[in-house]
């Protein structure tokens, strides 16, 4: 169990020692696996009912007065790593099938969909100040951070230049030269915007293709279409930036081949046009006048191909390798802010604290109301869905959970109250549920961690009490 240190306190030894000699722990622990090791489970209380519906007849009654404390625990089914590992990791295999299909086929799309022009494409955040980095170098060297000779100080008297050469797990990476220098405002609105900028890139890049093969748009969706999965990354410095994977197919969407103009080439060229082009402009509001927020300096177009340095799998691990992360990694909450959180007294960095302060300060305006940066603080601005894929890109993550979900029903008999029924049976269920609550003691969470070999979740200042259930038997 990793992390374990952390969580062997007094408290914890003591109540997992209870767990184990209740006279119910082996129904305990059958539930803990059955919930793949979740480390934040929710809890419910209520039963369900499977009756005929044309004679009323009670085929199957399940409660949970039967289960221990007289609860019954889910997976939470949570995509964050920082929430519970357990659920992560099925959202990211989810992911990368999800991506991996599109790529090499299955899941419903064809094989031939590897003779598809795709490419791996990275679009970064502008500049909004300069910040300490970890530069890798030559033969394995780390490069200074950012040394100039004549820098100078800035007008806060702080020099301009760094030559630590920072490990990549220097607290420092992120962190302005000068904060009182750095743009935060700008770093605030350009995670606000970003949606708005990837959709107005997706339609710049359609009409580019369509200029480049001398059609109307209309004329481009009778014969091609533009299919894309992409997930957002985190910086470092508190902004994102977007990893996209970007397929050209034919009218049909992978069940067709592209048009024979339509290749690498054209797809690349169109993706580094529309990037440059496309601009974004933040709201005018008293004292801060309107700005174009554009992307980043560093746009990279990769092919993908089923042999060599970038294939199908590396990319498909990549982007799911993110789809379990979000902005704690940056330094600042897995949770929304509180209108009782002291912003002072928060456990996140110097740097994210200000960057959650100009969320809640611009957050105010009633300029900036549609962008609700006061809501999305924690996330230091950004409201989008992490990862996301055009229609016909390949299969969906419903379906995904779906057939999931009928593999485990087929394999095994549930104790959840769930009947094997087929399409021709009728039959009526009738369930009442009660939610009481979400988490884990932590005795519990070493146990459930023992028990499933997943691993522990960072402890976070939300401790687990605060989620117990609301209900006079829990234990």
């Amino acid at each position: 169990m990793p992390d374990t240190p952390a969580w062997l306190t007094p408290l914890a030894v003591r109540d997992m020692a209870a767990k184990l000699n209740r006279p119910d722990f082996h129904r305990w622990a059958a539930r803990a696996r059955a919930t793949g090791g979740c480390a934040q489970p929710i809890h419910l209380r209520g039963s369900v009912e499977y009756r005929d519906r044309a004679t009323g007849e009670l085929l199957h009654r399940y409660s949970t007065a039967r289960e221990p404390g007289g609860v019954l625990r889910v997976a939470c089914k949570t995509r964050r790593a920082s929430r519970c590992p357990a659920c992560a990791e099925i959202y990211r295999a989810d992911t990368y099938q999800l991506v991996r299909a599109g790529l090499a086929g299955g899941k419903g799309v064809p094989a031939s969909v590897t003779q598809h022009p795709a490419a791996f494409v990275t679009l970064t955040a502008p500049s909004f100040g300069p910040v300490h980095a970890h530069r890798p170098a030559a033969g394995g060297a780390v490069a200074p951070c950012h040394p100039r000779r004549d820098a100078g100080r800035c007008p806060h008297g702080r020099m301009l230049s760094c030559t630590t050469r920072h490990a990549p797990d220097d607290p420092r990476l992120g962190e302005p030269l000068c904060p009182d220098c750095y743009d935060y405002t700008g770093s605030v609105l350009f995670n606000a915007l970003a949606p708005e900028l990837w959709r107005r890139f997706t339609m710049a890049l359609r009409r580019r293709i369509a200029k480049a093969a001398g059609l109307t748009l209309r004329e481009l969706g009778e014969t091609l279409t533009v299919s894309f999965a992409k997930v957002a990354e985190y910086q470092r410095r508190g902004v994102v930036h977007f990893h996209a994977v970007i397929r050209l197919d034919g009218p049909q969407g992978p069940a067709t081949p592209p048009p024979a103009w339509a290749c690498y080439e054209v797809l690349a060229d169109a993706v580094h046009q529309a990037a440059c082009a496309v601009t974004v402009t933040t709201p005018d509001a008293p004292g801060m006048p309107s700005r174009s927020l554009a992307w980043g300096e560093q746009i990279d177009v990769r092919p993908i191909t089923t042999t060599g340095e970038l294939t199908d799998r590396t990319v498909a691990g990549y982007i799911a390798k993110y789809a379990t992360k979000a902005a704690e990694c940056t330094g600042t909450l897995d949770r929304r802010i509180r209108a009782t959180d002291n912003l002072d007294a928060l456990p996140v960095s110097a740097h994210a604290r200000r960057l959650i302060a100009e969320c809640l300060r611009l957050g105010r305006m009633a300029e900036m109301a549609d962008l609700r940066l006061a809501e999305w603080a924690h996330m230091l601005g950004f409201r989008g869905h992490f990862s996301t894929k055009s229609r016909r890109y390949s299969t969906t993550l419903g379906a995904l959970r779906r057939a999931r979900i009928e593999h485990n029903q087929r394999a095994h008999e549930t104790t959840t109250g769930r009947l094997p029924l087929t399409d021709e049976d009728e039959v009526l269920v009738i369930s009442h549920w009660r939610y009481l609550g979400q988490g884990l003691t932590p005795g519990e969470a070493l146990l459930t961690a023992a028990l499933t070999g997943t691993p522990l979740p960072p402890l976070n200042p939300l401790s687990a009490t605060e989620r117990r259930p609301d209900c006079p038997n829990w234990s």
